[in-house]
């Protein structure tokens, strides 16, 4: 408070000083000279310096277009991978599944499509052919059109069958009766003469004896093959043979009745309808299929092929692979993980061409830079510099800081071992004409 007042007594003693002050002369103050503005002009020749940066000539953070759980990872950080090679893999269980039944409905649209284009084979004209006449006679059938040879042969067909049902009744004919009986006799009188000769020999107890007990075992059992075939000549016949044979009377008289009666509507309309269909048949076989099927059919196919496609993408798009070249320098995920599509999962970048690319080359010097020239490159971290010239010259400028800047890129003419992406270095450059071309990044 004390130095407020000290203050304010300061300032009322000069004021009155001041008001007691004799008036000054008035003097005439020059005129200002106007200066001419200052310009920002380059030295011509002159050397450009500007901040840098080492960079490899390509590298790129790797995503997968899919997202799902690693299954592998192939590489490691620091390895180095060429164009092409499979770096990771995601789980592709359900993938392949689709895919297996993508093709298999694509295999399938295929041979239905061929089986459409296809020329009828010469089986399917004759069994449709075949098939119209058959459909034809049984309309014939229907509407009494049978012709006589057509009513014999069902009633011949008809009378073997019942001659053959009474055979079975009628026993044997007088000259198998006899045959068989002649038969019998025969092998009684083998049986005898067999026997008496064994008779004469059997109290021998010697190897002679054998061949004539073996001839009368031998006439014994043609003895009952012919006593048994004689017999069966006035057994009753089979019940099985008796059914057989009365199936096959009743059989061919059914025909023979459907010959000579005449169709009821029903049935003459039902022949009539399968004669139409039989040649509906033929018709669309010699006329081949439609235009519209077949197109139907070529757009199941495309339609098959565009899902297959879509199936082999995702399958595709389960693995992450180099597109050049080069070192692995970052790893984002591990095995086991899941991973978003689009997320970066590996870092690739070609350190085998490293450059250098300026960060603040201001836009009052970029116009003076050209491809081609020379420049020196200064890496603090190697305290070593390096030779090189203007390789590329960024088109659109950067804003750092409120500053316009533009990146130049400087190819070197050679690149130390120690040389690392990333260490900061200082670019002279001599605005002077390319002497060659150079390569861009």
């Amino acid at each position: 408070m004390a130095g407020f007042w000290r203050r304010l007594l300061l300032v009322g003693g000069v004021g009155g000083l001041m008001a007691c002050a004799p008036a000054a002369t008035p003097v005439a103050t020059p005129a200002a000279t106007p200066l001419p503005p200052i310009g920002l002009v380059r030295t011509a020749g002159a050397a450009i310096t500007a901040s840098a940066r080492v960079v490899p000539l390509r590298h790129a953070e790797l995503a997968l277009a899919a997202s799902g759980r690693v299954e592998a990872l192939w590489v490691a950080l620091g390895e180095r991978v060429p164009a092409g090679a499979t770096l990771l893999q995601l789980e592709d269980g359900e993938g392949q599944a689709a895919l297996t039944r993508a093709r298999a409905a694509y295999f399938r649209a295929q041979a239905q499509l061929a089986e459409l284009q296809a020329e009828p084979q010469q089986p399917l004209w004759d069994g449709a052919e075949a098939e119209l006449a058959a459909a034809q006679a049984r309309l014939a059938q229907r509407r009494g059109d049978a012709l006589p040879a057509q009513l014999a042969a069902a009633e011949a067909q008809l009378a073997a069958a019942q001659a053959a049902y009474q055979a079975l009744f009628a026993g044997p004919t007088a000259a198998a009766r006899v045959e068989a009986l002649a038969a019998l006799a025969q092998a009684q009188a083998a049986v005898q003469q067999t026997q008496s000769a064994y008779d004469a020999v059997q109290w021998r107890n010697d190897v002679g004896a054998l061949p004539q007990s073996r001839q009368l075992q031998e006439a014994t059992i043609a003895l009952e093959a012919a006593q048994a075939h004689y017999d069966g000549l006035f057994a009753s016949p089979q019940p099985a043979a008796v059914a057989a044979a009365q199936a096959e009377v009743e059989r061919a008289a059914a025909a023979l009745e459907q010959l000579q009666r005449p169709a009821t509507p029903a049935e003459l309309a039902e022949a009539e309808a399968q004669v139409q269909a039989a040649a509906a048949k033929l018709a669309l076989l010699a006329a081949g299929p439609r235009s519209e099927t077949v197109a139907v059919a070529a757009g199941a196919v495309a339609e098959a092929r565009a899902l297959l496609e879509s199936a082999e993408q995702a399958v595709t798009n389960l693995a992450l692979r180099a597109p050049f070249t080069g070192t692995v320098t970052a790893v984002a995920v591990q095995p086991g993980e899941f991973v978003a599509a689009g997320s970066p999962a590996l870092t690739l970048a070609d350190l085998a061409r490293l450059w250098v690319e300026t960060t603040d080359l201001s836009e009052r010097d970029v116009s003076f830079v050209q491809i081609g020239q020379p420049a020196t490159v200064w890496v603090e971290a190697l305290s070593l510099s390096l030779p090189g010239q203007v390789a590329q010259i960024a088109p659109q400028a950067s804003v750092i800081g409120g500053d316009v800047v533009y990146t130049v890129w400087i190819q070197l003419a050679e690149q130390p071992a120690a040389l690392r992406w990333g260490m900061s270095a200082a670019a002279t450059i001599q605005p002077e004409a390319c002497a060659a071309p150079c390569e861009g990044p």
